[in-house]
């Protein structure tokens, strides 16, 4: 996995201050994406352990509330593995950090993945230039949604997603 910046003290992608990883690759390509230099799974640095290690330092701090994986898109093929790696290491170390996940997939089509388990909200859909909406909390255009992960995998029917309270 590759990524374009790790940034601390984030109060803009979540809910709290937190440590945001913005990954590389994203087959997504939205119109007037904010962030298109992630777009290239070959771009930024190699994501090693310094970088792990500048991740956990953060995390350790008491007012960082957890951790963010947006990009690029943490789901593209070139991340995905590692990420849920990343996260299962996240959880068992800091389980009362939150981690959030950006994508431009759609709930219905990820619900089955195994590292939602690690997720506990997930902000989906591609950026929409048409549905921009600078007034909304924590997403960029109106299609997309704020969902409450764990509480959507427990309901019986999970093709409809629980929206996060506080949004």
């Amino acid at each position: 996995m590759r990524y374009h910046n790790i940034t601390r003290d984030d109060m803009l992608n979540g809910d709290g201050l937190r440590v945001v990883l913005w990954v590389a690759g994203c087959s997504h390509c939205c119109k007037d994406c904010h962030n298109p230099i992630t777009w290239d799974p070959d771009g930024g640095v190699l994501f090693d352990d310094k970088a792990r290690q500048e991740i956990f330092d953060q995390l350790e701090k008491s007012y960082i509330s957890g951790i963010t994986f947006s990009g690029g898109d943490p789901l593209h093929a070139a991340n995905r593995l590692n990420v849920r790696e990343l996260m299962e290491e996240i959880r068992e170390r800091y389980p009362d950090k939150t981690i959030w996940l950006y994508t431009g997939d759609k709930w219905e089509d990820i619900r089955h993945y195994s590292l939602l388990k690690y997720v506990d909200v997930l902000v989906d859909g591609e950026f929409v230039s048409d549905l921009k909406n600078t007034k909304l909390r924590w997403r960029g255009s109106a299609n997309q949604r704020v969902i409450d992960v764990q509480a959507s995998l427990r309901q019986e029917d999970s093709t409809v997603p629980v929206l996060h309270c506080k949004e």
